[in-house]
């Protein structure tokens, strides 16, 4: 069997959402997201960029549903890919003046990732990847990630000085 194509990536995610504002008041008005549609009170689709959506939101099989129950199957979190450890950096800062709470932050030496629950209870990853030049390899060349503590007080340092 052959592989997947290398340039083969992941296009978007669609999530059930209980309350749409709410979880547009998250995506965007936190994370800074843009709304790019919104199709009455069911459904938005939203970007970064302009893109025709990175993350699609609807409420027709869950308006008003509860989080998922611990212990079921389901998506463990949705992870969102930052450019860089300014912008990066800068989510964090926009977390904080929200006061939403971080549930763990980590140096995986491959990247630097924050970990929080939406509104929803959906766990998202905000992070950002070292260049692979930077990746930390054992003796035989093979990749040698790691789980270590986030400086967070450091990564917002890097934040830029003004949102854009």
């Amino acid at each position: 069997m052959s592989n997947i194509h290398p340039s083969t990536r992941i296009g978007h995610i669609h999530l059930k959402v209980a309350d749409l504002d709410r979880a547009l008041a998250f995506y965007c008005g936190v994370l800074g997201f843009q709304l790019m549609q919104r199709i009455g009170r069911d459904a938005a689709f939203i970007s970064a960029g302009g893109y025709h959506h990175h993350i699609g939101l609807n409420t027709w099989e869950s308006r008003g549903g509860s989080p998922p129950a611990p212990g079921t199957t389901g998506l463990y979190h949705t992870a969102i890919l930052y450019p860089d450890r300014a912008s990066l950096a800068d989510a964090l800062r926009r977390l904080r003046d929200a006061g939403v709470a971080l549930e763990g932050a980590a140096d995986h030496g491959v990247s630097e990732a924050l970990y929080l629950h939406d509104p929803d209870g959906n766990g998202v990853e905000l992070y950002r990847d070292r260049p692979e030049s930077e990746w930390p390899r054992d003796a035989q060349g093979g990749l040698a990630m790691f789980t270590r503590a986030l400086d967070l007080d450091a990564l917002l340092k890097a934040a830029p000085r003004s949102a854009t």
